[in-house]
């Protein structure tokens, strides 16, 4: 049931944590990429910075990367919330980056307050600069970790989560997270990178990725690293049937899955038990 205002008021972006200095892209090349994304203590640390110096590209290169599939996925993802959404929701980006999904969310449901939410300060102010354009009145942006959430218990309704969760140094933890502020019935939509299940094609697969990231790194940024840190992530990270499991491991039932270039991409949705 929809509360006429966010249980909590989004903070004043960059409100949670003071401002530091973003390492180069120079820097963050001379660390080692395995083991950062090994060590949770750690990940955020090369995370972070690394969606800062993404950020006034990185509209142009999801497109790229996905040749184009990237807005299928995520009009996928939209019609699935059309589908579930009430008319009247407090409804959660997480990871929002640039904002598309929050301002398509908010266009499919002009009642609802929506609220992105990205660790990156390059992300926000593109997010908010759209706002503006549009002058979206009832979105709302913060700089923000969607694994220690501002929020309310059982305050949302819908949790968008685009290529959000393969992101944070624990999944689990961050699904613990999100379960904590959907109230019960609510709704989470994702949309990610899996490592896909057959040998052959993750090899394939991720070496596309790993060749191609390096390429746009260098060319755009003078470090590969920037980018093939995508391959790497997946690498790391679970498959689509195995990201089920972890949904029912922390308190969802999966409704349903659709998967994407052998298992490589999949969109999921779940309701909060």
């Amino acid at each position: 049931m929809h509360s006429p205002n966010p249980a909590v008021p989004p903070p004043a972006p960059g409100s949670d944590s003071p401002a530091r200095a973003t390492p180069s892209p120079q820097a963050l090349a001379s660390l080692d990429l395995a083991t950062y994304l090994g060590d949770p203590a750690r990940k955020q640390d090369f995370v972070t910075p690394m969606f800062e110096h993404i950020a006034p590209r990185y509209d142009a290169f999801t497109r790229l990367f996905s040749f184009g599939m990237d807005a299928r996925w995520k009009r996928e993802l939209i019609a699935w919330f059309d589908a579930r959404a009430p008319q009247r929701c407090d409804v959660l980006d997480v990871a929002c980056g640039t904002g598309d999904l929050a301002l398509a969310a908010a266009g499919r449901r002009p009642e609802a307050t929506v609220t992105g939410v990205d660790a990156a300060r390059g992300m926000i102010e593109r997010a908010l600069a759209r706002v503006r354009a549009r002058d979206a009145s009832r979105v709302h942006f913060a700089t923000g970790d969607l694994t220690r959430l501002w929020l309310n218990d059982a305050s949302v309704d819908v949790v968008l989560a685009g290529y959000a969760l393969r992101n944070v140094p624990d999944y689990e933890a961050a699904l613990a997270e999100l379960h904590r502020v959907l109230r019960p019935g609510g709704v989470l939509l994702t949309l990610d990178f899996y490592r896909p299940p057959m040998a052959a094609w993750r090899e394939l697969f991720l070496g596309y990725l790993h060749l191609s990231g390096s390429l746009v790194g260098w060319w755009w940024h003078r470090a590969p690293v920037i980018y093939n840190y995508i391959a790497h992530s997946i690498r790391h990270f679970t498959t689509s049937a195995g990201f089920d499991q972890a949904l029912e491991r922390t308190g969802f039932t999966v409704v349903r899955r659709r998967d994407y270039l052998l298992g490589g991409i999949a969109l999921h949705e779940a309701v909060r038990r």
